[in-house]
């Protein structure tokens, strides 16, 4: 087994309202929160602490509280920080949702949560009211953010902060206490709840604290989504603990990103792979001064070192990267910023607090930390106090995740060298990752699967043109049909959110499978290797 080189840090027993805003000072109220990285309108911590306060009244109001659970269903805006954390200041517990979602997709979501409230925004109504409907919500159920509120049948985010409410005083044990429940689809095919708790959500963040050192003068733009658990510990939470400024950033164009980057002169960037590969690459780059950056951090899928080494050189910053997942609050490994010597292809070393090791996935014996030199290759599995509870109402799940000591099996393979770096090498789980987004063959298959034309279909996860990981379908037809490559992928799309869109697709004459029934993907990944 092996920890991080660094020492435990210290986890106070507090709720994440508590943990993040309970030290501010009178200084510190004066320093801006968030800036809206569009407009340039700004919210000092003062503004924002009233405006979660008025929010948690609000909801009070409305008899919510420990025990209910309100869907957030919003890109990333100040309106969304302030909400989230009215949610958890009520007592109650968040189901993120993710903006592209579909009605389908949020309707399974709230349903499996049981949530009863929907909070959502104007250009996102459409499938959030087709699922409310769904659901049986009533319109005073539905709120939307920059809705023009009454009018509309739906309160808005101005009425819920002209409540003037006083917040609650509710009382839970943060060991216990779900805080948000995102949905992941772990090493398995389905979505399920991560149930995490405020001690899961402060653990995680006084864990990296030390590691990220990210500081009061920092200014970190946040286009990485606050639905994600990625957005919400590492830029949203921990942003905020460090008294920073979040400048926010509703959604991806890189043009729009840059400017906002010269002209708030953001210090940190946390990014995903594609936008490195932007960063390496465009030419664009040149025409914006970029030079207040000081570090990125990329995350949610591996970052190739050579990538990393032309961003650090184009940019002039430290470039990081770290792993995690959901289940884990999400960080469990991550560069320290003042580490240069690390591996810029490796994720890092272990966060404090954290037990980790490698188990040989043939054998299930475990590999042991090397005196000198790399490992052998084995599954991370990690063990810690930002390792969620577990899987909503899915105990099977659940025990198939962790091990009978209390270990998540990350379904990752990894090496650890001597000096504790970590680096992921493979996926012993079938989940694709496109740009950071998890996307389930299995979801897919259905999808292919409701074609009429088409007989059988299996979906892995290639590589494009620019090394991003994409979902490819191989398809069998019904004898007689004819259907193009195209015409499939136009299929899938009309059903499926845009991130789990077939990118590819290979006709073949039978989908190789085990005597089990199984599908045998090595089979397919060797055939689109040869392709």
């Amino acid at each position: 087994m092996f920890r991080s080189p660094h020492p435990d840090v210290e986890i106070p027993d507090l709720s994440v309202y508590d943990f993040l805003f309970g030290s501010l000072t009178e200084s510190d109220r004066d320093r801006v929160a968030i800036t809206n990285g569009t407009t340039g309108a700004q919210v000092p911590y003062r503004e924002l602490i009233a405006q979660i306060d008025a929010i948690a009244g609000a909801l009070a109001a409305d008899g919510i509280g420990v025990g209910d659970v309100v869907a957030l269903h919003s890109p990333n805006s100040p309106a969304f920080v302030a909400t989230f954390h009215g949610i958890l200041r009520a007592g109650a517990t968040v189901t993120t949702v993710n903006a592209l979602a579909t009605a389908s997709d949020i309707t399974s979501q709230l349903t499996n949560a049981r949530a009863t409230r929907l909070i959502t925004v104007s250009p996102l109504l459409p499938q959030a009211l087709d699922a409310a409907t769904r659901l049986g919500l009533t319109d005073d159920a539905v709120i939307v953010l920059d809705g023009i509120g009454k009018e509309t049948g739906h309160r808005s985010f101005a009425d819920l902060i002209d409540s003037e409410l006083t917040a609650p005083e509710v009382t839970f044990d943060p060991a216990t206490h779900l805080a948000i429940l995102p949905y992941s689809s772990g090493t398995t095919a389905s979505p399920k709840g991560v149930m995490l708790t405020h001690r899961n959500l402060v653990a995680n963040v006084a864990q990296v604290m030390p590691m990220i050192e990210v500081d009061a003068d920092d200014s970190i733009l946040a286009v990485l989504p606050f639905f994600h658990i990625y957005g919400i510990t590492v830029l949203l939470n921990l942003a905020l603990r460090a008294r920073a400024t979040l400048v926010t950033m509703p959604r991806f164009d890189l043009q729009e990103f840059l400017r906002i980057v010269q002209d708030e002169r953001c210090t940190y960037l946390f990014i995903a792979p594609p936008i490195a590969l932007a960063l390496a690459k465009h030419p664009l780059i040149d025409q914006f001064d970029l030079s207040s950056v000081r570090a990125i951090l990329s995350g949610a899928a591996p970052l190739d070192a050579a990538i990393a080494s032309a961003v650090a050189t184009r940019l002039g910053c430290r470039v990081l990267q770290g792993y995690g997942m959901s289940e884990m609050s999400p960080v469990a490994q991550v560069h320290r910023l003042n580490q240069p010597e690390t591996p810029l292809g490796s994720v890092g070393v272990t966060v404090p607090n954290m037990l980790c090791r490698l188990v040989d996935p043939e054998t299930g014996e475990e590999i042991p930390v090397p005196a000198e030199g790399v490992s052998a290759a084995g599954e991370l599995q990690c063990s810690g106090p930002n390792i969620m509870v577990g899987y909503l109402g899915n105990d099977e799940a659940t025990r198939e995740s962790m091990t009978g000591d209390g270990f998540l099996r990350t379904g990752d393979v990894a090496t650890i060298s001597a000096e504790g770096f970590v680096t992921i090498v493979d996926r012993l789980k079938e989940l694709i990752k496109y740009k950071g987004y998890q996307v389930a063959p299995a979801e897919l298959e259905a999808v292919l699967l409701g074609h009429p034309s088409i007989a059988d279909a299996a979906v892995i996860g290639v590589a494009d043109v620019d090394g991003e990981e994409v979902p490819k379908a191989f398809v069998v037809l019904q004898p007689g049909a004819e259907l193009t490559g195209e015409e499939v992928i136009a299929f899938v799309a009309e059903r499926v959110a845009p991130y789990k869109k077939v990118r590819q697709v290979e006709m073949i004459d039978a989908i190789p499978k085990s005597s089990a029934g199984k599908i045998l993907r090595k089979d397919l990944r060797a055939l689109a290797v040869r392709v």
